[in-house]
């Protein structure tokens, strides 16, 4: 084995990988460089990507004008939250999953920083390969992160129709990303009318953004997703046993080593976590029960063939690839049939209790929110309300 190099990096005297030691040198806990690569090769199948047609930016403009009025009035939400016009963007694969990069950078930089390995006690004697292996473990993983980060996000772009197939708050913007390539091939494969699906799509990206637009709601979310991603604990033998057993002489065994997201994310789930997931699940699920409420409400007025198209969509949610659960374990947002019918039936509960507005009030404030508790008892919700109103007033 080549000793360290006068860089600290042990790569650098391994012929093998002298194209790689740039990036093992590469500052921050992501390779980014790596991540935007990676996701676009995969977004793209390494095809080069024609623009949008502009004839068809025009006609989801037109669509989207039709959908925010809608969505507006059934809601009372501001749906372009960032004070100005709200604007749609058709793009490509490859675009979606570079701006899909840069929206979720904090939240994977601060999972690189969770994941990072301990540094190692100078009290206690190191084994000379136990001490290699971690420094090897150090260099390795922001280049891991990076093309975890890319395939993640890569694969996203390959299935999303939008930017909220995944809930995840995004920097604040009054331009809403959607997918035209993916949107026609789903829309092939259910022979779906072309201007229902599109029509379809923007009201659903359009009830999102209002929702997370909301100041203390993307706060509350973006708390929750970020204390859960810092709270992985990494095994740091785990990484290490994989390095032992790999052939550093062997290309196909680092490639192998990278490409396997159980090295890096056979992280621990901490108890911590499992009380965040919780938490995320009671503002999640109330999040999606509200959505198909509005679409329910909305899209049959608007849409000929609305409950095809819906049927089709809500079937394809749930039925999720393995990336999509990927996406799920590694920052907290597991959504499958259970937490879509949770939110149904507590939306619904709400309305026939309360009417539309008690499902509306649902946002109003951070105190309207709903605990864990309530997320199966609508009634319990309306009277803790309901009892605060009451002490408000006395």
């Amino acid at each position: 084995m080549a000793e360290e190099g006068p860089s600290g990096n042990p790569f650098e005297q391994l012929p093998i990988f002298g194209d790689l030691a740039k990036l093992f040198t590469e500052q921050g806990p992501v390779s980014w460089d790596v991540a935007r690569q990676i996701s676009l090769m995969l977004a793209t199948e390494g095809q080069p990507e024609n623009n949008v047609d502009p004839i068809l930016r025009m006609k989801f403009e037109e669509l989207a004008r039709v959908a925010e009025l809608n969505v507006a009035n059934a809601t009372g939400l501001p749906t372009a939250p960032g004070g100005t016009v709200l604007h749609v963007r058709p793009v490509g694969r490859g675009e979606w999953a570079q701006r899909g990069l840069e929206a979720y950078k904090p939240l994977l930089e601060r999972l690189a920083t969770s994941l990072s390995l301990p540094e190692s006690s100078d009290e206690v004697d190191a084994d000379p390969s136990t001490g290699l292996l971690g420094s090897i473990g150090k260099l390795l993983g922001p280049v891991l992160l990076g093309m975890q980060s890319g395939l993640m996000v890569g694969h996203m772009a390959q299935r999303a129709l939008g930017q909220y197939d995944v809930p995840l708050p995004r920097p604040l913007s009054d331009e809403l990303v959607v997918v035209p390539a993916n949107i026609d091939t789903f829309g092939g494969e259910w022979s779906l009318p072309e201007d229902d699906l599109q029509l379809w799509i923007l009201l659903h990206e359009l009830v999102h953004h209002a929702v997370l637009g909301i100041p203390h709601v993307r706060a509350r979310l973006g708390q929750l997703l970020d204390e859960y991603v810092s709270s992985f604990e990494v095994n740091p033998e785990s990484l290490e046993g994989s390095l032992g057993e790999m052939d550093l002489t062997d290309p196909s065994g680092l490639q192998s080593l990278l490409g396997n997201p159980e090295t890096l994310f056979g992280a621990i789930q901490t108890s911590t976590q499992r009380d965040v997931l919780v938490r995320i699940e009671a503002l999640a699920v109330p999040l999606v029960g509200y959505v198909d409420y509005i679409l329910d409400t909305v899209g049959r007025r608007l849409i000929g063939s609305y409950d095809m198209v819906a049927e089709a969509l809500r079937r394809r949610r749930v039925e999720a690839t393995e990336g999509d659960r990927f996406v799920g374990r590694l920052l907290g947002l597991e959504l499958g049939q259970t937490q879509y019918d949770r939110g149904a039936a507590f939306v619904r509960g709400l309305v026939e209790r309360g009417g539309a507005e008690a499902a509306h009030r649902l946002w109003s404030s951070p105190r309207e929110l709903p605990t864990p508790a309530e997320l199966d008892a609508p009634g319990l919700y309306l009277a803790r309300l309901e009892f605060d109103d009451d002490g408000d007033t006395g």
